[in-house]
């Protein structure tokens, strides 16, 4: 048997052809850039995450930018950010003029810390907080990391790119929080049929801020009350996750009843499965679990012989990176963001898995000598 590590193209039985008829009505009435289906996606998501604004972007990297700016983070503003997530994170203080600072993680959790956190605010004064929420999870130590940014008076933005349908004491995340971004990248537990993202905010000066900055700053047509960029939703891509909109329980519950498979069955000693807090609902995105580094690599090449597809996610802290030089303005590290680069596994994960897949990883993966 061969698993891939994703499949995107398991749609349900009548999602192809709806899509093509929604593309089709699109075409005919000239609807390229604009037009009722980017309101309607705006209301359908804005409802499901329960959020007071919602906002439809071009991908999650802008998300995250507009946020920012929207918020008030200005040129030189520190903003400080968890060393273990994607580099859009990073790139998107630096294209806003900002300076990030990285934040050690937890090798428990593999999230920020209140305490770290805390110690950020004290060490680099900054104007913001990036918490970034990985693997499908919320940050264990989020509504603390809340309570301390708003006793602080440090704007916290949290990146929920990976993080779209997860709940936390049974409410949405994304609704809860004061401005969250997320990416509907194909990949996504949401996804697209290309890039887009979306920005969500809980007061309604900032959302409509942003609005404006989606579009070239404009106030009129042809007025520019801000200097924007041009990050708009294509017509296309909120005809297409709409239509996705409404088979994302199914997929949500797919994704998620495979890693409770994997952390229920697989009981090979090499591998520690991570999962959420107690408090939180995933949605699935990503099973995960550490090895030693030293035995990861004989371990991916096992997989490999037995066809398995396989993730690292992500294979290299921030402070890390080449592209980082000349632009943190500091950091806090003990060296466990580059030890859980080193030490990540994923296996294979996505909506409509069939049992024999998964029943096939669970029993390789068992019998890995």
């Amino acid at each position: 048997m061969k698993v891939p590590f994703i499949d995107i193209l398991r749609y349900e039985a009548g999602f192809y052809d709806a899509v093509v008829a929604k593309a089709a009505e699109l075409i005919r009435n000239g609807h390229f850039a604009g037009g009722p289906a980017i309101g309607q996606f705006e209301q359908a998501i804005k409802d499901r995450t329960q959020s007071a604004h919602a906002l439809g972007c071009a991908n999650g990297t802008d998300a995250i930018q507009l946020a920012l700016r929207a918020a008030g983070v200005n040129k030189d503003d520190k903003v400080l950010i968890p060393d273990m997530t994607f580099w859009a994170t990073f790139e998107a203080v630096v294209n806003v003029g900002a300076v990030p600072c990285t934040l050690d993680v937890s090798r428990e959790t593999l999230h920020l810390t209140a305490d770290t956190v805390k110690r950020g605010i004290e060490t680099f004064r900054p104007k913001a907080v990036l918490l970034v929420h990985l693997y499908g999870w919320a940050c264990p130590e989020t509504v603390a990391i809340r309570k301390l940014c708003t006793e602080s008076g440090v704007t916290l933005v949290e990146d929920c790119a990976q993080a779209i349908d997860t709940l936390i004491d049974g409410q949405s995340l994304i609704g809860t929080a004061t401005v969250a971004t997320t990416s509907f990248y194909p990949a996504k537990v949401l996804g697209a049929s290309g890039d887009a993202g979306g920005v969500f905010f809980r007061d309604a000066k900032v959302a409509e801020a942003c609005r404006t900055l989606i579009n070239h700053g404009r106030i009129s047509h042809y007025e520019h009350g801000l200097v924007g960029w041009n990050s708009r939703l294509g017509a296309y891509e909120a005809s297409f996750m709409l239509e996705a909109l409404k088979h994302l329980d199914a997929r949500v519950d797919s994704r998620r009843g495979v890693c409770a498979q994997y952390r229920e069955r697989i009981t090979h000693p090499a591998l520690t499965f991570i999962g959420p807090a107690a408090n939180v609902r995933e949605n699935g995105y990503l099973s995960v679990a550490v090895m030693q580094p030293s035995t990861r690599p004989p371990f991916i090449e096992f997989l490999k012989s037995k066809n398995i597809g396989y993730g690292s996610v992500y294979p290299g802290a921030m402070s890390d990176q080449p592209g980082a030089t000349g632009y943190i303005g500091g950091k806090i590290s003990d060296g466990n963001a580059t030890w859980i680069a080193n030490s990540v596994i994923n296996l294979p994960c996505f909506a409509y898995m069939i049992q024999d897949e998964v029943d096939y990883v669970v029993e390789a993966v068992n019998a890995y000598k």
